[in-house]
């Protein structure tokens, strides 16, 4: 228990140092010297009239000509068939996505493809589209940098001078025309047209499927933004993501860099649609949980004789949990409000949730091993499984805090992630050894001291705790997350409450099986008779793990004199 203490300092004082950059709909992703050729940016749902802002800024790449007809780079928003999981950017080996000259279905597709060369973004549509493209075009940029170039070239009343005549100005004088210093001013007049609330042009894309952008150029790096108007007929989950295929091909590994700001926003926040009931979900769920806890601590304080520590442990946990998703709901209030959360509060939901996740393994493995109810010291073997569990629930709440505070573009994000599968599904694995250990105990001892009727009995409720773990574990892990891949966008909210149900039930289903009362066969201990005493579990050490010590005595005058002794 010590060893968990220390951990949970540790884990709590390492949030502050995580919480770098929260989780947010407001996403600013700096990649430097990348090498993957996919990156999944985001996944959002978006709802009609919902908006998403792109801005690409300080986009390096190779300076090694590349045909970008074989190998393009750029963006895909695709909007997924179902849900998540099945969608036209999926990760497929062999060919580049970008290089889609059809597609099989009429879902929207829009790819961006980047051309440093002729200095342009060559927007693609494909499917049926109901969405508004706002951007600059190359026609756009060219007439304005011609423009400026000749405004400095010649006053306004000056006639104006032949090509040749102005080449050879040039060179007499020492300065060479210099277009990126045009491009330059162009950027920052673009910022000027934007703060003065100066609209881009609009593009409805079911009439337009091909437009060629505007790429501008700052000495070596390439900059564009767009703004995308989602539609009635096309609101779904949409997934974002970069592509550099050069990278795809065996033995290429280039570089490329580039800091990326995208804002999405639907209609009233910025959570996505399956994000937005979240906020009520959680509280709702969290005065449940207070609630469930007001009357185990009543059932607690009446059978106050009949109670042992690990009753108090399970109310605390059911305390903490509650705080849990109170911190959660605030969290993502917050970020539907501002596109951030606020870090105070974030920083206290991730440490109510980090308690909240080694309380309750803590809790299945101590019910699971009789701690408390039959013995209070724990064998060898239990000890080691609390030195694995402990530390491990540990790093599965410090990996899932770095998941949130991390951009899913991110080349740690899929690390974490693969870390917390790995680390959670241990957990849940570890802590079914005790109640094993438990029911093989109970079915020596029901053959061996007499008292097979008992020992049936709390065999027989250790093994309904077992099905109940199993049936918790298969559902939150496996079966929810299958329900929430098919349901539709708008709906996958409903994930999350199957879990927050799911757990409820088992709390209760807990607590009432295990519940401080005198008919309950858990806590039954033998009836004191003249011919037996109460048998000892001795479980000092593991070689003398489930051996009962059973003392009889002939008579009651026996044991007078015993005592007397």
């Amino acid at each position: 228990m010590a060893a968990a203490r220390r951990a949970g300092v540790v884990a709590a004082f390492l949030l502050l140092f995580l919480l770098v950059g929260c989780k947010a709909r407001i996403h600013k992703l700096t990649l430097k010297n990348e090498t993957r050729f996919f990156v999944h940016l985001n996944t959002f749902g978006f709802y009609a009239n919902g908006t998403l802002d792109v801005s690409l800024r300080s986009l390096r790449l190779p300076q090694k000509q590349v045909n970008y007809s074989v190998y393009p780079v750029g963006f895909s928003l695709s909007r997924s068939r179902v849900s998540g999981v099945l969608s036209y950017t999926a990760e497929e080996t062999e060919t580049c996505p970008l290089t889609l000259s059809k597609v099989t279905n009429n879902e929207p597709l829009i790819l961006f493809l980047v051309d440093i060369h002729s200095c342009s973004v060559n927007v693609r549509v494909f499917g049926d589209q109901d969405n508004i493209l706002s951007a600059k075009l190359k026609s756009d940029v060219q007439t304005k940098v011609k423009g400026q170039r000749s405004s400095r070239e010649a006053p306004a009343n000056a006639p104006a001078k032949p090509v040749e005549q102005t080449k050879d100005a040039d060179k007499t004088s020492g300065k060479v025309p210099d277009e990126s210093n045009a491009k330059t001013e162009l950027v920052d007049q673009t910022k000027q047209d934007q703060m003065a609330g100066i609209t881009l042009p609009e593009f409805h894309l079911d009439k337009n499927k091909s437009l060629t952008l505007a790429l501008e150029k700052v000495n070596d790096t390439y900059n564009f933004n767009f703004h995308l108007l989602v539609g009635l007929l096309a609101e779904g989950l949409y997934n974002f993501n970069f592509y550099y295929c050069q990278n795809m091909e065996p033995g290429i590994d280039q570089s490329y860099s580039f800091t990326l700001e995208v804002t999405e926003k639907n209609p009233g926040g910025f959570l996505s649609a399956a994000e937005i009931p979240l906020s009520r979900l959680y509280i709702g769920m969290a005065g449940v949980f207070f609630t469930a806890a007001l009357v185990w601590v009543y059932t607690l304080m009446k059978h106050r004789y009949s109670v042992f520590k690990i009753h108090w442990l399970m109310a605390a946990l059911a305390f903490t949990k509650s705080t849990s998703l109170v911190f959660h709901s605030i969290n993502y209030h917050f970020i539907n409000t501002e596109g951030h959360p606020i870090e105070g509060w974030a920083v206290m939901y991730y440490i109510t949730h980090l308690l909240k996740g080694a309380l309750l393994f803590i809790t299945l493995a101590l019910i699971g091993t009789g701690w408390a109810f039959v013995k209070y010291i724990l064998s060898d073997k239990e000890k080691k499984i609390f030195m694995i569990v402990i530390p491990l629930q540990v790093l599965a709440n410090v990996a899932y805090i770095i998941i949130e505070s991390t951009e899913e573009g991110s080349s740690e994000y899929p690390l974490w992630k693969e870390i917390l599968f790995l680390v959670d599904l241990i957990c849940c694995g570890a802590i079914l050894f005790p109640v094993v250990w438990s029911i093989r105990h109970l079915q020596e001892a029901s053959s061996t001291d007499g008292k097979a009727a008992m020992n049936l009995e709390k065999l027989k409720l250790f093994r309904h705790y077992y099905v109940m773990i199993v049936c918790y574990i298969y559902f939150t892990r496996i079966i929810a997350i299958l329900l929430k891949v098919t349901m539709p966008f708008q709906w996958q909210w409903f994930y999350e409450f199957l879990v927050e149900v799911s757990t409820l039930i088992f709390f209760v289903l807990t607590g009432y099986k295990f519940r401080p009362a005198s008919n309950n066969p858990y806590l039954q201990l033998p009836q004191h008779d003249d011919d037996e005493e109460m048998d000892e579990i001795v479980t000092e050490s593991g070689a003398l793990e489930g051996i009962s010590k059973v003392k009889k005595t002939s008579n009651g005058r026996e044991r007078q004199k015993e005592a007397t002794l």
